[in-house]
């Protein structure tokens, strides 16, 4: 009777002949949480940033608001604060949007930075990777070839 091959053996050897570096997977993951870490700072002070922004525009609409809802002796005076009001606040916005401008900016110009830096320490490391494991290929090949 036939005895069928026991493809489990067989394949924990030809596995186990292939040598793994996991030293690289943990760099990769290093590389990314470290970029994770760095994008989320930048995104984190421009909320912030922002946040200071809307902040200081809703205190001063604030304040506005209430010098326009005094009561004025004459009915023109109502028009005037009115008029008043509306172009502090088309002053105010476009200040405010400027700030918001810049935030942007920055934050633009942080990721552009750090996705460069990312892009560069990536493939320096797969580079590495790729050496370490056709180095390793290499011998495995050599040690499983029949000596002539």
């Amino acid at each position: 009777m036939a005895k069928t091959q026991d493809f489990t053996t067989m394949m924990k050897d030809v596995m186990g002949s292939f040598p793994v570096d996991t030293k690289a997977m943990e760099d990769a993951f290093k590389t990314q949480a470290t970029l994770s870490e760095k994008l989320s700072a930048v995104a984190l002070e421009a909320a912030e940033k922002s946040t200071e922004i809307s902040a200081k525009w809703t205190k001063d609409t604030i304040t506005k608001m209430g010098e326009m809802s005094k009561a004025k002796d004459e009915p023109a005076d109502y028009a005037k604060a009115m008029t008043d009001f509306a172009s502090s606040q088309a002053e105010v916005m476009a200040e405010h949007m400027a700030a918001f401008a810049e935030i942007a900016k920055k934050v633009q110009m942080d990721t552009v930075e750090l996705m460069m830096a990312a892009g560069k320490d990536m493939t320096e490391d797969a580079t590495a990777a790729m050496k370490k494991a056709t180095d390793d290929m290499t011998t495995a090949a050599k040690k499983a070839a029949p000596a002539k």
